[in-house]
């Protein structure tokens, strides 16, 4: 009797924890992962400090340093159009010739794409014109040979993502112009002027925008 009495109160035991272990093999079903997702964006603003050195102008021994500003609108993920303007007025030091000053707007295609990590990596080509002012070499004598020239050039660099709409970019290009080889107009008027190709480079460093 007593054994029976055990056996009886082993099954009622059993049979109260049989569905709490049911219920610990099956577990509950996860709320699915939400996808982080990157805010759809067409365009992109740059603003940074630029550098050009001064090849376009006679006798300079340095560059200038300016501000440089860009506007891209990108179609698709690895192509854009861009417009890139920069003003340059102030000189590295005192060495150049006269007081000299360069303005660029330049229009072209931007080829870009990820290269690893939060890094990106673009290239692109420009055309458009440059304006030089300040370059007479003679006192008292006006600047009379042309200080407006067709311009363009390669250039490439790099930015790092900081978010979904900010990154830091740095970047350099050559840009090619053509000026008069002289500046000083007692030589222009007997003819001494002519038109000659320079290169001078650019780099920039600053912040970039998308929306």
């Amino acid at each position: 009797m007593k054994r029976k009495s055990f056996l009886a109160i082993l099954a009622v035991v059993a049979a109260a924890f049989m569905p709490l272990a049911a219920t610990s093999q099956i577990a509950p079903d996860r709320p699915p992962r939400a996808e982080k997702t990157e805010p759809s964006t067409k365009y992109e603003v740059y603003a940074g400090a630029s550098y050009t050195s001064l090849n376009n102008v006679n006798q300079s021994r340095n560059g200038l340093i300016g501000v440089n500003v860009t506007v891209t609108r990108d179609w698709g993920k690895f192509f854009g159009l861009t417009a890139d303007g920069g003003v340059y007025k102030f000189p590295y030091d005192s060495t150049n010739p006269g007081n000299p000053t360069v303005d660029m707007l330049l229009f072209g295609p931007v080829f870009h794409g990820h290269l690893y990590g939060n890094l990106d990596g673009f290239v692109h080509a420009l055309l458009g014109v440059e304006h030089i002012s300040g370059t007479s070499s003679t006192p008292g004598l006006a600047y009379s040979t042309p200080n407006i020239s067709l311009a363009g050039g390669l250039g490439g660099g790099l930015e790092y993502k900081l978010s979904p709409r900010f990154a830091l970019r740095a970047w350099g290009d050559d840009i090619l112009s053509s000026f008069a080889t002289n500046t000083n107009q007692a030589v222009c008027t007997n003819g001494g002027c002519s038109s000659h190709e320079s290169r001078s480079a650019r780099a920039s460093m600053g912040v970039v925008y998308k929306f």
